[in-house]
């Protein structure tokens, strides 16, 4: 089992940046596929950044591209979510999720289903 904890969000202008972390505890690491998903208010979670376990394999949902970094640290075990050039459309509720699925671990996964373990999210707003 491994619990998950995000922070870094809050409230930030159009095109400004943030840096999201998500700090893992529990089984090791490194025997888990991440991602990040948010939700926007009346919306379902949506995909946006998945990465394997040793961070060579990384995918974006298609809004993201370009803008968003996904990346892990394993020896402080967290994954980040580096945001840029926010969109006011961006505003939502982000979280960290982590799979024991051998595809996620070795590659990615873009589900909701695929992940089995989240965490409690962090809000981040963007205003224009």
């Amino acid at each position: 089992q491994v619990q998950l904890v995000e922070s870094g969000g809050g409230l930030v202008q159009a095109a400004d940046s943030l840096r999201l972390s998500c700090a893992a505890s529990g089984r090791t690491f490194t025997t888990y596929g991440m991602g990040w998903f948010r939700q926007a208010p009346g919306k379902e979670r949506e995909f946006v950044a998945a990465i394997n376990w040793n961070g060579a394999r990384t995918y974006y949902a298609d809004s993201v591209k370009g803008r968003f970094t996904i990346s892990r640290d394993n020896a402080k075990n967290t994954v980040y979510l580096q945001m840029n050039s926010l969109k006011p459309e961006e505003t939502a509720v982000y979280y960290c999720a982590a799979s024991t699925r051998y595809s996620c671990i070795s590659d990615y996964c873009t589900g909701t289903v695929d992940y089995a373990y989240w965490g409690k999210g962090t809000q981040v707003t963007v205003s224009s």
